[in-house]
């Protein structure tokens, strides 16, 4: 993925939580940088269309941990 370089301030508390979770997870503090940059761009990204959920049938009622167990294993066997 090609990359364009860009200057931003940010706090330096948040700098220094930042290193600590780069340091933490071995990884360049650049990329904890991009992953919020990411994270914010599509947290404020217009979309064109409206997504199109899927609808599912029902009581209204929450479903029991054997009512989902029995879908997921419903549905894995479809596939």
């Amino acid at each position: 993925m090609s990359m364009k370089r860009t200057n931003v301030y940010a706090d330096p508390e948040d700098l220094a939580l930042i290193k600590e979770a780069a340091q933490r997870r071995g990884i360049p503090e650049a990329e904890i940088i991009r992953e919020g940059i990411h994270l914010a761009a599509m947290a404020n990204r217009v979309w064109d269309e409206p997504f199109d959920w899927p609808t599912f049938e029902g009581t209204g009622e929450a479903a029991s941990s054997e009512d989902v167990t029995t879908a997921v294993a419903e549905g894995a066997s479809r596939q």
